[in-house]
């Protein structure tokens, strides 16, 4: 499967009923990375940074042709080579506002989205691309309604950085997300199961 405009999101917990979690979830990343995804996201927030930081160098040792995208730990961004680092639009604005050195160097910063206003403000704090969602429903967020392709396209059309679709995205869908203007999408779940038949 054709992977080229696809960030990976990484969710350990998907794992958690395996009898070796963790490494159930770097066989999946190893597997997933023979597709060359655009990159893999390293989405462990719940983890305490130190514990982050030690999990990202094993991905970024086990993946080491796969771009490495660190999620919400910008001193785990520095210390670690990585390609880019992502945050939470408030965390963005609070460091921006705070400890503007904490992204000094920063090759690639994103930020989630989940409005046009907010697409604007992101990219205004010094986002090159942007993650927008949730596009369609997703056990990620049960309960949550989809915000739709028009919100994707307008979105995409508010602002001048690549933007990538997230929320209950499949490879099946990928078309017409990348029809309603985004550079590529975020998937998280619908590639696990998939990848064990790579």
């Amino acid at each position: 499967m054709d992977l080229s405009r696809v960030i990976i999101v990484s969710d350990r917990h998907l794992f958690d009923r395996e009898a070796d979690p963790e490494a159930a979830f770097l066989s999946y990343l190893e597997r997933i990375a023979t597709e060359h995804p655009r990159a893999v996201l390293l989405r462990e927030k719940d983890m305490p940074e130190a514990d982050y930081l030690a999990l990202a160098r094993r991905v970024r040792a086990l993946l080491p042709s796969v771009p490495l995208i660190l999620h919400s730990f910008p001193r785990a961004a520095k210390e670690l080579p990585c390609a880019g680092l992502h945050l939470p639009l408030a965390l963005l604005r609070q460091i921006k506002e705070e400890q503007p050195s904490l992204l000094e160097g920063c090759s690639s910063l994103g930020a989630s989205v989940h409005a046009v206003d907010e697409a604007v403000r992101a990219v205004s704090f010094g986002a090159s691309y942007l993650i927008a969602g949730n596009v369609y429903e997703t056990a990620c967020k049960p309960g949550l309604a989809a915000r739709g392709l028009p919100f994707l396209e307008a979105v995409c059309k508010a602002v001048p950085v690549p933007v990538y679709a997230i929320g209950g995205i499949t490879p099946e869908r990928l078309p017409e997300v990348l029809a309603a203007g985004a550079a590529g999408a975020c998937m998280r779940s619908a590639l696990t199961h998939a990848s064990r038949l790579l």
